[in-house]
């Protein structure tokens, strides 16, 4: 494993001990996700389990509407402790596991909060190494593939832990939350042996988000000067840069990756009370569900690999594919609903949202200045969770017909494709003056 994320230099970069420690939270995530599955809505009645979703929904919703506004800006401001921010996640992700281990076997209200807390932790680790990628980035590698890398160990990680944690859990409810705490304390301390170019903005030169600005992202430079400021009298040259104005590709990427995620929101709610209602052909409700959850998995993983071997120079292109491939999948399920379709859309769901938002994440890195780069993750993630929840609402409430889904889910990808494929097909012809963030 040590010869596999240190390949290629990403051992000398640093970014194979980032692999590790990504693959160490995906683990610990996993644990807990086992150890809650059995309180949010299995093994009850379809109209109460509407209920527990919509809980759970409101619940995975939180985190980012406390994140985005706090915790990007704070890291924005303090470049130099990414490390020890990310080990504080890890440790409070600990200490919640053990709160919740009191909790997870009478599935009273008080786990909740801790969960909660839980999903805080995580997002607000998950912000700091997107942060932290292009400060690793091999010489040989892009944004798109490095980010697949890790990604894709996350994966891996996962599905290892999967078969552990249910072991655990056939010992007792509270023991894969233990599993999660061990987990969680040994990716704090591989989060303080990060190299000390986590903590380093050396070489890093920010830019600015004001259009005509000599750093503005696919602009051309305008003149500095006397009759810069003949032009414009009251522009600060140095003022701290905004996330008012991102380019083309950011604003077209976040529009793409916010209908994938609702997307993939609403064929996981639609689909999980439509096959427990209506199998598909020849097949248990409960084989019917796990069919399509793994293909989902199989086509996340495939984007992710897929990702991880793209030498991308042009994210914006991969995105505009994706939407494609995505929006014709889900016309083809509408129209002949069955087996085969409804794996096929669940599978390019999978593979279009992995694919989509590493593409994202790379053009996030390679568009947005250092100075606001965490606040726009921030915000970013916000967005996709909540077009994730705001898919799952709409997929919990449509009735359990199939054409009614996915008829719904073609018209969610065709407008995110409405708003945003002539604008990433745009800047794909212009191209990018910054093909990697230094």
């Amino acid at each position: 494993m040590r010869r596999a994320t240190h390949a290629q230099g990403a051992g000398e970069s640093g970014l194979g001990k980032l692999t590790e420690l990504h693959a160490v939270n995906s683990s610990g995530d996993m644990m807990i996700t086992v150890a809650l599955a059995s309180t949010i809505f299995f093994s009850v009645p379809t109209g109460e389990a509407r209920g527990r979703v919509a809980l759970y929904l409101l619940v995975t919703m939180a985190p980012f509407a406390l994140l985005a506004p706090v915790i990007g800006p704070l890291l924005d401001r303090i470049p130099h402790g990414r490390r020890a921010a990310m080990a504080g996640a890890m440790l409070a992700r600990a200490l919640l596991a053990l709160a919740l281990s009191g909790a997870v076997a009478s599935g009273g209200p008080e786990l909740y909060p801790a969960a909660l807390g839980v999903l805080v932790a995580s997002k607000a680790y998950g912000v700091v190494r997107s942060a932290v990628v292009p400060r690793l980035l091999p010489a040989a590698f892009s944004l798109v593939r490095a980010n697949s890398r890790v990604t894709l160990a996350g994966l891996l990680a996962t599905g290892a832990a999967a078969p552990v944690a249910a072991v655990l859990h056939r010992i007792g409810p509270p023991w894969p939350l233990y599993g999660a705490c061990a987990l969680f304390c040994l990716g704090g301390f591989l989060a303080l042996r990060l190299p000390h170019t986590v903590d380093s903005a050396k070489g890093e030169r920010p830019a600015h988000l004001v259009p005509g600005h000599p750093h503005f992202p696919g602009h051309a430079p305008a003149s500095d000067g006397a009759e810069g400021r003949k032009r414009n009298p009251k522009r600060k040259p140095d003022a701290r840069p905004g996330l008012r104005t991102v380019g083309t590709s950011v604003r077209c990427a976040l529009a793409a990756n916010s209908a994938l995620r609702a997307l993939s929101g609403l064929l996981t709610f639609f689909l999980a009370f439509l096959l427990r209602e209506h199998p598909l052909g020849g097949l248990t409700g409960a084989f019917s569900l796990g069919l399509v959850a793994v293909a989902a998995g199989t086509g996340n993983a495939l984007g992710t690999a897929t990702g991880a071997w793209l030498k991308a120079r042009v994210p914006e292109l991969i995105i505009t594919c994706v939407l494609t491939v995505a929006l014709a999948a889900a016309v083809l399920s509408a129209l002949e609903y069955g087996t085969v379709t409804v794996v096929a859309v669940a599978a390019t769901a999978g593979l279009a949202q992995a694919l989509g938002k590493l593409s994202l994440d790379a053009l996030i890195q390679r568009d947005v200045p250092e100075a606001v780069r965490t606040s726009a993750f921030a915000r970013s993630e916000t967005l996709m969770q909540m077009s994730w929840v705001a898919g799952g609402a709409a997929g919990i409430s449509l009735p359990l017909l199939p054409p009614a889904g996915l008829w719904t889910a073609a018209g969610v990808v065709c407008l995110g494709a409405a708003g945003a494929a002539r604008g990433l097909l745009g800047a794909a012809r212009r191209g990018t003056p910054h093909p990697r963030v230094m």
